[in-house]
């Protein structure tokens, strides 16, 4: 916590500890006033009557002050750390490496379940929780002091009855803990699928798949719903056992006092005030007790943040020992690189390839889809650290330098461009900071997007919607190179950049890239052939590996046995069709 937050907590714990306090003081004086009524001196009665009803005035007016207190301090308390806490695991999550992104337990819906459920959960353990605490310690210690001084014999009886109640809840909470992870589990899968739902809403009502949707989604609740019910038993049980025993605390007080009033141990007065105090104090206890499965999920909610805030990333964006290069030349070399996906560990991807891309140069990439040529795109932007071999940059290993300043140097446009909510000018502006307006212009021009934004009514003002919602395919991607451009990177990396658009947008979006790869190492991942042959050079990967390479016409001349030209006809024959 910050000292802001400790100032806060320490005068939330202040009020409560006193509020705390106004339960066994007002147990005491209801005591005493039943008391008063055994009394037969009419003014003594209406005396001591008139004292204790300016007593219960004091602790009504007490009570309001301190409840105030408590509540405005632990809610500001509870309200910075919420903050800090979302702030704190989005910031750190930012840094992980891809690789941890494509495990099933840190897909998009869990991890905004997280974001959103978990620094919650946090703020009512810590801020809610805490006081409510705090309270039971101040009420408990008072009254078991007020109970012992009075007659020390029956709070003991009442004392005896507390672990037995406490232990009811506290197995409750352990029967109910590995129930609720798989909850927690089942629950993340609904997350992710409606996430999915919402996100690609268009394509679910173009296809008029809402059935189709909520069939999937119904399925995914069948999980939780079994647990769920399964749980109710086991807390169903929990409560009424603890419930049996708090209500028979009382009783058992009753008789108890009853025999010791009947032996003269004890004064109805005395009496009256130790059970009023004990019996009050001892729902308080139980009510503390009720708060296991509370205490169980900000349990569950700390070990989840925590286990994302300790944790540090395979690929330290912010390496103080990495090489912080300020500019680099561009030249691209894997040497004998093998990798596989952590997800699927049992299929190579690539095996044993070697490229060398030299600076200022354009190497396309090309082969059947799952060849492996995004891959290696992800591989020179690290994404991914191949399992054996070296990706290196200038001639150094890229894990040498520090991952924020080489990405700073390389841009890459993927065949799905990331567009975000906000306005084009911002997503533009995303590339570099402290940008100014006539820099946005240039690379909106040099991308063929000038035109088409300054026709719109609102220009660089123009709200893009979730993921670009508001923009056609081809304008979505000459967006993206206008960030690219922005960024003037040495290395540019385009992965199936123009494979999904129309020929008009595609002629655009090819105008444009050959624009800016004017004195760039460009390296280029296309499907179609006809956006490759003024390349530098082509190389043809199949299954893994480099099985020819070499310009347009040098690879067409191989005639029908080589890769690339079977590849070139097999696309002339598709297009006839």
């Amino acid at each position: 916590m910050a000292s802001l937050e400790w100032k806060a907590t320490l005068l939330g714990c202040i009020g409560a500890l006193c509020y705390g306090l106004v339960q066994p003081l007002n147990s005491f004086c209801m005591g005493a006033l039943l008391s008063v009524y055994f009394i037969d001196d009419y003014h003594e009665i209406k005396s001591q009557a008139r004292i204790y009803s300016f007593a219960f005035l004091s602790f009504a007016i007490f009570t309001f002050i301190t409840t105030v207190i408590q509540h405005y301090y632990f809610g500001v308390m509870g309200e910075n750390l919420t903050k800090r806490v979302r702030e704190a695991t989005f910031e750190k999550i930012l840094t992980f490496e891809i690789e941890w992104f494509d495990q099933e337990n840190n897909s998009s819906g869990a991890l905004c379940s997280r974001l959103s459920t978990d620094a919650t959960m946090i703020r009512t353990l810590v801020a809610d929780r805490l006081a409510f605490f705090t309270q039971a310690i101040s009420s408990a210690t008072l009254a078991i002091v007020l109970g012992l001084l009075f007659s020390w014999k029956l709070a003991l009886v009442a004392i005896a009855m507390q672990p037995f109640i406490i232990f009811a809840f506290y197995v409750k909470a352990i029967m109910m803990r590995s129930m609720s992870k798989k909850i927690l589990k089942s629950q993340n899968k609904s997350s992710e699928l409606a996430s999915e739902a919402v996100g690609n809403h268009r394509i679910i009502t173009a296809f008029y798949s809402q059935e189709k949707v909520m069939a999937l989604f119904e399925v995914t609740q069948i999980g939780p719903k079994s647990e769920s019910h399964r749980q109710s038993w086991y807390a169903g049980f929990g409560l009424f056992s603890s419930q049996f025993l708090t209500a028979a605390t009382p009783g058992l007080l009753f008789w108890y006092g009853g025999k010791l009033l009947y032996h003269g141990n004890i004064t109805y007065k005395h009496l009256f005030q130790t059970f009023f105090i004990l019996v009050s104090t001892g729902r308080i206890i139980a009510e503390t007790g009720s708060m296991t499965a509370d205490l169980s999920k900000g349990a569950k909610a700390l070990k989840s943040i925590f286990m994302i805030l300790k944790r540090n990333s395979k690929m330290d964006p912010d390496e103080p020992n990495g090489i912080n290069p300020e500019k680099i030349n561009g030249d691209i070399e894997l040497q004998e690189v093998d990798f596989f996906y952590p997800t699927r560990p049992k299929q190579m991807i690539l095996m044993g390839l070697s490229l060398k891309v030299d600076a200022g140069k354009v190497v396309a990439l090309v082969g059947q889809s799952g060849s492996g040529k995004s891959t290696i795109i992800r591989m020179i932007e690290r994404f991914y650290d191949p399992s054996k071999g070296a990706v290196k940059i200038d001639g150094v290993d890229i894990k040498c330098y520090n991952l924020r300043a080489l990405r700073a140097l390389i841009a890459w446009v993927g065949q799905e461009p990331t567009v975000f909510a906000g306005t084009i000018h911002e997503n533009i502006a995303f590339a570099k900071e402290n940008v100014t307006e006539a820099e946005i212009i240039e690379a909106a021009t040099l991308a063929n997007a000038h035109e088409f934004i300054s026709s719109m009514k609102d220009g660089y003002a123009t709200y893009c919607g979730e993921r670009g919602v508001q923009l056609s395919g081809g304008q979505k991607q000459r967006l993206a190179l206008a960030r690219a451009i922005l960024k003037s990177p040495s290395i540019l990396l385009l992965d199936e950049a123009t494979s999904a658009l129309d020929v008009k947008s595609e002629n655009l979006v090819q105008d444009a890239l050959e624009k800016i790869m004017v004195g760039r190492t460009c390296l280029v991942v296309a499907h179609r052939l006809s956006t490759v042959q003024k390349s530098s050079k082509i190389l043809v990967i199949d299954n893994g590996r480099i099985v020819e390479e070499g310009s347009h016409s040098e690879l067409l001349a191989k005639g029908e046995k080589g890769a690339y030209f079977s590849l070139v006809r097999f696309q002339q024959q598709a297009a006839m069709k």
